[in-house]
């Protein structure tokens, strides 16, 4: 009889600095029968994210850090191929924490049945996922936006960025984005709705640039990115604003992250408050959120891009992409 394999991405370290291509291995892997309660998986879609490069280190965080040997992990748009669970049939398609496989057997309490077309599923990845869940419940739980308010967003082009700014719309703000490419600005303003974004590449002096577009200061920071963007966005808040902390990718990679400005005179000066919050913190809210969210993506409110990279031999490239700002909305890539 022949063993069945799945393809994995393995991690064969801890990188310092920048990963790169050495820091996975594609490994086969053989894959078991299904045990009473569990579901054979075939994957359709696998996620790559920006905090996927938190795990490849030892550093004590909010969750385990992966260990050399380890399948990637994370989540997956996956299809049912055989099932002992009652409620899964072979040709569902799901929710998984598969991981950077291309097959695997899970138990399938841990899996969420989707009812979107193929073609549209990748967006359980992204708008109506973990991303679209960050935005909405970030923003509105922790950066409490009111009508008026001036929402300013860093990494704007990104998955959870280019739902924030689009939210605060609805929620009566104006938006403003920070991204890295005049393509990525123009997107924004142009299609997103932003009231306005900067380049901050294109930027000698950030919070200079950034005054003119917050001509009222900034009420709410939603930050995905941390560094200097950042250190610009302190300069502008308001009295009472709220820092939404979400990532700090730009110093994912750092070695010797570089010292900023210490926020805390400014922060006691303005009153304000920043806080950094963790999505699962907010799960009895998923429910709410994601009805919400799908709504407005049926009704056309929430627009959504992705960029899609195929072949699973590519899921390393697609996740180092994320660190030079090769995706515009969430990445995925589609085996």
């Amino acid at each position: 009889m022949t063993t069945v394999q799945s393809q994995c991405w393995i991690l064969t370290g801890y990188p310092e600095g920048v990963p790169d291509v050495t820091t996975f291995r594609l490994e086969a892997r053989p894959l078991p029968e299904p045990a009473a309660g569990e579901v054979t998986l075939e994957a359709v879609y696998l996620s790559v994210d920006p905090y996927m490069r938190g795990r490849m280190s030892p550093v004590k965080s909010y969750v385990a850090p992966f260990q050399p040997g380890d399948v990637i992990g994370g989540a997956a748009v996956a299809r049912v191929t055989a099932s002992r669970h009652a409620e899964f049939a072979a040709g569902d398609l799901v929710l998984a924490p598969l991981g950077w496989r291309t097959a695997g057997v899970l138990a399938g309490s841990a899996l969420q049945k989707l009812a979107l077309p193929v073609e549209r599923a990748s967006l359980a990845l992204g708008a109506l996922g973990m991303p679209g869940l960050t935005a909405y419940l970030g923003l509105l739980e922790v950066g409490r936006p009111r009508p008026g308010d001036t929402v300013l967003v860093s990494g704007a082009a990104g998955a959870v960025g280019s739902l924030v700014g689009q939210i605060a719309r609805l929620m009566g703000c104006r938006a403003v984005g920070v991204a890295g490419t005049d393509e990525k600005v123009r997107w924004l303003t142009a299609e997103l709705g932003f009231d306005a974004a900067l380049n901050y590449k294109a930027a000698d002096d950030l919070r200079a640039a950034l005054a003119p577009l917050c001509p009222n200061g900034v009420d709410v920071y939603f930050d995905n990115v941390g560094g200097a963007v950042s250190d610009a966005a302190l300069g502008l808040i308001n009295i009472g604003a709220r820092i939404a902390i979400c990532g700090q990718i730009a110093q994912y990679n750092a070695k010797n992250p570089p010292r900023g400005p210490r926020p805390f005179a400014t922060l006691l000066v303005r009153r304000a408050r920043a806080e950094g919050f963790i999505i699962f913190d907010f799960k009895e809210r998923f429910p709410e959120a994601q009805r919400r969210l799908s709504n407005w993506v049926k009704e056309g409110r929430l627009r959504v891009r992705e960029t899609v990279v195929e072949g699973f031999e590519n899921v390393p490239k697609a996740f180092l992409g994320l660190f030079a700002g090769e995706n515009t909305g969430k990445m995925v890539v589609k085996l």
